[in-house]
C-alpha cells in the first residue's frame, strides 16, 4: 500500500523517506517534451500546417494514456506534418522552445554527482540534438523525421535500434544503458510527464513526475507539481 505525503509545497512523495543522496544514484533518464523543455514539439511543428489543434488533441490523448498505441498515434501526427518546411522547425527551435525552469541546474548537479545522463524522447532528433548539446547530456535517443527537398514527408526514418521511440523503447534504452554502465535498477532515476514515460519510470529505483498527467503523478515516487525541475534537489540532495 502506498503512502503519499506532501514533502514541501508542490512536492508529493510516496513510500520514500527523504532526504536521499544524489550520489547514491548512477544514471538519470529524462523525457524531453514538456519535461526538459516547455513545448510539445510535434504540436508546434503542426502549427505551420494549420493543424495544431488536431495534432495537439492526439498528443494530449496519448500523454493521458487514452490512446494506448503510442507508435500509431505518433505516425498519425507526423503524417499531418507533410509539407512543413524545415525552416519552420528552425523557427520553433529559435522562438518557441525553451528549457523548463531548473533543467540546467538539475542536469549540472547530476553530472557533478557522477551520474550518467540520458535524454530519451518520443520527440525528434531535430530538437533533441540541440537540447542534448545545450544541457550537456551524454546520451540521447529520439525519432528522426524524414525530409525531402527541405520539407517534411510525413514519415519517420527507421534507425538501427528500431522504428519509433515509444514507451517500451524508452524502457529498453534505459535498461540497455544501465547494463552497459554496470548500473542497477535501484541506481536509476527516471523523470517524465506522460503515459509513455511510465514504462521507464516503472523500472527505475526513483521515478519522478514533473508537472505530469494525473496517471503519471499517481504512480511516481516523487511528483513535482510546481516550480522547476531542480526542486528534485530538495528531496534528493547533491
Amino acid at each position: 500500500m502506498t503512502h503519499a505525503t506532501e514533502f514541501a509545497p508542490g512536492i508529493i512523495v510516496q513510500d520514500i523517506a527523504p532526504p536521499l543522496r544524489l550520489s547514491d544514484f548512477k544514471l538519470i533518464a529524462f523525457d524531453m517534451d514538456s519535461t526538459l523543455i516547455n513545448i510539445e514539439c510535434v504540436d508546434e511543428i503542426a502549427d505551420a500546417a494549420g493543424r495544431k489543434a488536431e495534432v495537439a488533441a492526439i498528443t494530449e490523448a496519448a500523454m493521458q494514456g487514452v490512446i494506448t498505441d503510442y507508435k500509431e498515434s505518433l505516425r498519425q501526427r507526423v503524417a499531418l506534418l507533410r509539407g512543413v518546411p524545415v525552416a519552420h522547425m528552425e523557427q520553433v527551435l529559435r522562438e518557441r522552445m525553451q528549457y523548463n525552469p531548473g533543467a540546467q541546474a538539475l542536469v549540472a548537479a547530476c553530472r557533478s554527482a557522477g551520474l550518467a545522463t540520458l535524454l530519451v524522447s518520443g520527440g525528434f532528433t531535430f530538437f533533441a540534438d540541440h537540447v542534448r548539446a545545450g544541457l550537456g547530456i551524454q546520451y540521447a535517443r529520439s525519432n528522426v523525421l524524414e525530409v525531402q527537398d527541405g520539407q517534411l514527408t510525413g514519415r519517420m526514418v527507421d534507425q538501427d535500434w528500431g522504428d519509433i521511440c515509444d514507451g517500451q523503447e524508452k524502457r529498453r534504452t534505459v535498461l540497455e544503458l544501465a547494463a552497459l554502465l554496470g548500473v542497477s535498477r535501484a541506481q536509476i532515476i527516471a523523470v517524465g510527464d506522460g503515459a509513455n514515460d511510465l514504462p521507464m519510470m516503472a523500472i527505475a529505483g526513483l521515478s519522478v513526475a514533473f508537472r505530469a498527467k494525473p496517471s503519471v503523478r499517481a504512480q511516481a515516487r516523487i511528483a513535482i507539481n510546481s516550480g522547476g525541475l531542480d526542486r528534485l534537489l530538495e528531496v534528493v540532495q547533491s
